[in-house]
């Protein structure tokens, strides 16, 4: 590969389609690409300290279905993405796109099939996405990180190829794996995970849980992902708990809390669970209850089967969560188990496959 070979990678939305985005956008400049990113507003929120890529915003808005009225208005604004999109690409022609999902890529993928211009589309949950489930007919390949992906019509079986995480390559060659059992006789140490209305969530609900384990000899440190308006007010209450705690607000880079931790308490989207797993850190999945389609619930459900997690909905939080901490607490064989699991997971291969896959579409062999 050269460096007249331009990549642009349609990113936005969520931290779930932005992280996977930057981890590629990383690698592929390592390979001596012209790399640019494309993001809508939500996107860039996540952007802030990546000042290193070049990055163009355009608009996005999600189809709502809510009346008539809605539908139309909704329409006539995704129509405007994707004009912006075509005026973009007419002056930005890359010779390769790359759809990281959800509505945000949608209309600049839209304006590549109208322009004849190459695009691949990536799905890391375990359902396939609205808006990537409409682009599948025009895209060159679908990129899933998981075989098992649901939704995908018969016809089109022969677009899928398996690469994997786009994880961070820090956290593929992390691990927390140890032969050495879980000692929980300090206490046992959880890290809080989740996107601003998890952190929100979480800070509501968990403290009285943790709570109720100390009051019940549960010795625990807590590091815990919150929103900056809740930090006193956790502050505060982990003092009066008498907790060891660590409170930090949103951060794109949670390896550094990964080697300090027994287990973490996370939202289900798929590039965190990845993580967590690829790292060995045992965790408690929450699904996020409005989720499309219900996909977190999907994704928490494939981990807990693989044994590399536990599955705890948020309505049942107050009624499960001390039980399962308390179990995990008195048995640390609990743990050990779900750590070895995870050992025999891994997405290392995943820049190769996205090596070898990119190479044969701009060779023009798929």
């Amino acid at each position: 590969m050269t460096k007249k070979i331009k990549i642009l990678i349609a990113i936005g939305g969520t931290g779930g389609h932005v992280f996977p985005g930057l981890n590629l956008a990383k690698h592929l400049l390592k390979n001596k690409l012209d790399v640019n990113l494309v993001s809508d507003y939500r996107g860039l929120r996540f952007l802030k300290n990546h000042k290193n890529y070049n990055i163009f915003k355009l608009p996005s808005y999600p189809l709502n279905k809510k009346n008539l009225k809605e539908i139309l208005i909704s329409s006539i604004q995704i129509c405007y993405s994707i004009i912006r999109s075509l005026i973009f690409l007419t002056f930005n022609r890359p010779s390769l796109i790359f759809g990281m999902g959800g509505y945000a890529s949608f209309p600049l993928c839209i304006a590549a099939s109208i322009l004849k211009i190459k695009y691949v589309i990536y799905e890391n949950n375990l359902i396939i996405g609205k808006a990537n489930k409409i682009l599948l007919p025009f895209a060159k390949k679908l990129l899933v990180a998981n075989e098992k992906l649901e939704g995908i019509p018969k016809k089109y079986s022969d677009k899928i190829y398996k690469i994997g995480n786009i994880v961070k390559e820090e956290i593929i060659y992390f691990s927390n794996f140890s032969n050495k059992d879980f000692d929980f006789s300090k206490g046992i140490s959880i890290l809080i995970l989740g996107g601003s209305q998890a952190a929100k969530i979480f800070a509501e609900i968990l403290p009285n849980i943790f709570h109720q384990c100390s009051s019940n000899g549960i010795f625990l440190k807590i590091y815990q992902q919150c929103l900056p308006n809740q930090n006193e007010i956790l502050k505060l209450f982990y003092e009066k708990a008498k907790i060891k705690f660590e409170i930090f607000n949103f951060s794109d880079n949670v390896l550094e809390y990964f080697s300090k931790v027994d287990l973490a308490i996370t939202r289900s989207g798929s590039s965190m669970l990845a993580e967590l797993t690829n790292a060995n850190i045992p965790f408690i999945s929450v699904p996020l209850p409005s989720s499309a389609d219900n996909h977190q619930f999907k994704n928490a459900g494939y981990y807990e089967k693989k044994n590399f997690a536990f599955l705890v909905e948020e309505k049942d939080l107050n009624e499960k969560l001390f039980y399962l901490i308390k179990d995990i607490y008195n048995n640390n064989s609990i743990l050990d188990k779900i750590r070895k699991n995870q050992n025999q997971f891994s997405d290392k291969n995943v820049y190769n496959n996205i090596d070898r896959v990119l190479k044969e579409i701009i060779n023009g062999k798929n």
